[in-house]
């Protein structure tokens, strides 16, 4: 089994009760809502990687206030040639704050517009799972920097 590890970093941006969120398409061509972010570079640090990704998938240069924490996944799935990947996907959220650039869409790239949503609309959204856990790290802020699983 082929293992693979990927080393993510991602924004909460918050201003004036809305969230930024970047749509992705996603499986079965239904599109997803997902924070902003994507996967370090080699030799990037995950702080530059999170900054160069918010200004690639929404026009905006941010700065980083705050690490939020950590959050690791870890699942299999079917790959070419009937071999068989082991995932591991490591993602780091920080919170950050707009400082300059304009809302704009990215261009032949892996999102397809960015806007911000209502916080209070973020449950009714089709989103990714991560935008669920990062939020709740930004609420809770937890010491240990890991969300805690919602029970039921």
């Amino acid at each position: 089994m082929r293992q693979k590890l990927r080393v993510a970093a991602y924004a909460v941006v918050v201003r004036e009760g809305q969230l930024l969120l970047a749509r992705s398409p996603g499986p079965g061509g239904v599109s997803e809502w997902v924070l902003p972010g994507g996967g370090m570079e080699h030799g990037e640090d995950p702080y530059d990687t999170v900054r160069r990704e918010v200004e690639e998938e929404t026009g905006y240069l941010v700065e980083v206030t705050a690490l939020l924490g950590v959050h690791s996944t870890r699942r299999t799935f079917p790959a070419r040639f009937g071999r068989t990947v082991d995932h591991q996907g490591v993602r780091l959220v920080y919170e950050a704050r707009v400082t300059g650039g304009e809302l704009r869409h990215e261009v032949n790239g892996s999102t397809e517009l960015a806007a911000w949503q209502p916080l209070d609309a973020v449950s009714g959204l089709t989103r990714i799972r991560l935008v669920d856990i990062a939020l709740r790290l930004w609420r809770q802020r937890p010491p240990t920097g890991r969300a805690e699983p919602v029970e039921g």
